[in-house]
């Protein structure tokens, strides 16, 4: 079976950060999804929007950590190939994270 050659890199990126990241932002998500699930009518907009704040700058870390790796490829079809893996990939992980990636 053919496996895209960036998968175990990527996985291994993705693995790194969940270890990093386990009691800082992805705790955070956690815990701001439950703080929003919790509210009533009154407070549920800014809830929402302080879970949505906490996701875009996970999404926002991550995508600094695909690029500052796709920096280090050759060529536009590799550095693509790459992107969509890592995107792929950190979507399914953390499918919180939509399409703010």
């Amino acid at each position: 079976m053919f496996r895209n050659r960036f998968a175990d890199v990527v996985s291994r990126q993705l693995d790194l950060f969940a270890d990093e990241q386990a009691d800082g932002l992805l705790a955070e998500i956690a815990e701001m999804k439950a703080r929003y699930d919790r509210a009533g009518r009154d407070d549920s907009e800014e809830a929402y929007g302080d879970y949505v704040l906490v996701v875009d700058a996970t999404a926002e870390a991550l995508g600094d950590m695909r690029d500052r790796f796709a920096r280090t490829l050759d060529g536009d079809e590799a550095v693509a190939k790459y992107e969509e893996t890592f995107d792929r990939a950190a979507r399914k992980r953390w499918p919180e994270l939509g399409m703010s990636l």
